[in-house]
């Protein structure tokens, strides 16, 4: 279902077009403005995927309105309507992105053509994105699947739903506000859980399926006999349910493996001289880098990377205690490759050089 904007200066051609646009299959009116000025006024809190607007308008015309539409919300799609048969209009707007320009007064085979086309067009845009979002942001590695899916059959009880339930919002800063493509990008990862899941003998219903705009491909999902449901309730929460479900998971179980920071800790035991980053450390724990950080924090009382720096201090130290390495050599091998950065953090967590400290302490 995409949502709809409507534009123009005549209440009576805005009330109309809402009448004809409303009976159109997957679309619906979310807004009508008067001039383009409202329109991006409203879309600065409010969201659309196509609009629908006249040319010539007060203060913002359409073209203009267009413009700003493609700077400021590139997935939008749309479609101009205008009671002048000006080819200079018309090529401007098909030059801007338009998929149409319907001319006045409006023929509704001509406008509901227009609109599939925007809806196509749309509906393209997002599988794009979301694809590309897929490879880049989410961890969809078979690893991490197979981790999701032990940690959902540790504690799966036939006939004992498992409930998600929302509590942060971490996913939207994946996608730079852009909640446009989520439908899509949400509807990708659960497809691929589900059918995971449904090799195990689980079936799955997602409920709340409007809401997150999953249409007719979650009915089949809802025909399911239900075990286990997936109570996302809004689709930029995908993420945090994720991080859910494998928290409850393990204190169902009461799991004695090793922790997640225990984890990360052994992780950067075993790698403090390389060059990672903090998603690297949550694509190995199956966890958001907010999640993990926070959680780190919390349990082991420092930030991630200030324990790395203490397991590089403490690493130096033992090479300039039992070896004859010299300073910059030092900083290579625990993971400084500027040796005066090396030895100003050293100094502050030792109160002297690396050489000095060597020479104090090397002999005893």
């Amino acid at each position: 279902m995409n949502r709809l904007m409507i534009v123009d200066d005549e209440e009576l051609i805005r009330e109309s077009l809402a009448i004809q646009l409303s009976d159109m299959a997957d679309v619906a009116v979310s807004a009508t403005h008067a001039n383009g000025q409202k329109a991006l006024d409203w879309l600065k809190d409010h969201f659309a995927d196509v609009c629908v607007t006249d040319v010539r308008m007060p203060l913002v015309d359409g073209l203009q309105l267009i413009e700003e539409i493609n700077r400021l919300y590139p997935w939008m799609t749309c479609i101009v309507i205008s009671s002048y048969d000006d080819f200079q209009y018309a090529k401007k707007s098909i030059l801007l992105g338009a998929v149409d320009y319907v001319l006045k007064p409006i023929d509704p085979d001509l406008l509901t053509e227009a609109v599939q086309k925007a809806n196509e067009k749309v509906s393209r845009q997002r599988r794009n994105d979301a694809n590309q979002l897929l490879l880049r942001k989410l961890p969809l590695n078979k690893l991490l699947l197979e981790q999701w899916l032990e940690m959902i059959l540790s504690v799966y009880l036939h006939g004992q739903p498992l409930l998600i339930v929302d509590t942060l919002a971490m996913f939207e800063a994946w996608v730079d506000g852009r909640y446009e493509i989520l439908d899509e990008l949400a509807l990708a990862w659960t497809a691929m859980l589900v059918a995971e899941l449904k090799k195990q003998g689980i079936d799955v219903e997602l409920e709340e399926a409007d809401d997150l705009g999953f249409g007719e491909d979650s009915a089949i999902l809802q025909r399911s006999q239900v075990r286990h449901y997936f109570r996302l309730c809004a689709v930029k929460r995908l993420e945090e349910a994720a991080n859910l479900l494998m928290d409850r998971a393990r204190k169902a179980k009461n799991l004695q493996k090793e922790s997640a920071v225990d984890q990360v800790k052994r992780y950067i035991e075993n790698h403090y001289a390389e060059n990672w980053g903090l998603q690297d450390l949550a694509d190995h724990v199956a966890m958001s880098r907010s999640y993990l950080a926070k959680m780190f924090k919390e349990q082991a009382g420092m930030t991630i990377w200030t324990y790395c720096v203490n397991v590089r201090m403490r690493k130096a130290r033992e090479l300039l205690l039992t070896s004859s390495l010299r300073s910059y050599e030092i900083a290579l091998k625990v993971g400084y490759e500027n040796s005066i950065h090396f030895s100003r953090i050293f100094k502050q967590y030792h109160g002297i050089n690396p050489m000095e400290y060597k020479e104090r302490f090397g002999s005893e």
